[in-house]
């Protein structure tokens, strides 16, 4: 039995993918070229989002994603969670516009969960770490 078809089901996650802490760590380290895009609606955006994320909802992406970010930006989105299907819209979308783009699964969910810095009206600010979802330590997961 070959590992053919394994093999390249889960390269091309991790091709489109990427989770959480992964973009905390390239936000982090203002790795080159990252645009982070929150495509929930307004009243999403204003209750919390990714600090330095853009706000670009995935109905609008089509007619405004190019005046706003580079071309040759990696481009990753964002929605709710793991039960919402905005972020990967949104990368559809980037993807027909000829983006690199990847999905942060999780969504703004498991970035608040996970403690990374939220931004709101008020200020950024972070919500204590979900044991269910992070080492409560602070220690990353090293998955």
């Amino acid at each position: 039995m070959s590992n053919a078809p394994a093999i390249a089901h889960f390269t091309a996650r991790l091709s489109f993918e990427t989770d959480v802490s992964d973009v905390a760590a390239d936000l982090a380290a203002s790795t080159p070229g990252l645009v982070v895009v929150d495509a929930r609606n307004r009243e999403s955006w204003d209750q919390g989002h990714v600090e330095g994320a853009v706000h670009l909802p995935h109905r609008e992406i089509a007619a405004r994603a190019e005046s706003l970010i580079p071309k040759d930006a990696t481009v990753v989105t964002y929605c709710w969670g793991p039960g919402c299907n905005g972020a990967t819209r949104a990368a559809l979308e980037f993807a027909k516009l000829g983006y690199a783009v990847k999905e942060m699964i999780g969504g703004f969910e498991y970035w608040a969960r996970e403690g990374f810095p939220m931004e709101t009206a008020s200020g950024v600010t972070r919500r204590p770490v979900d044991a269910l979802t992070a080492p409560i330590s602070g220690a990353a997961c090293a998955c």
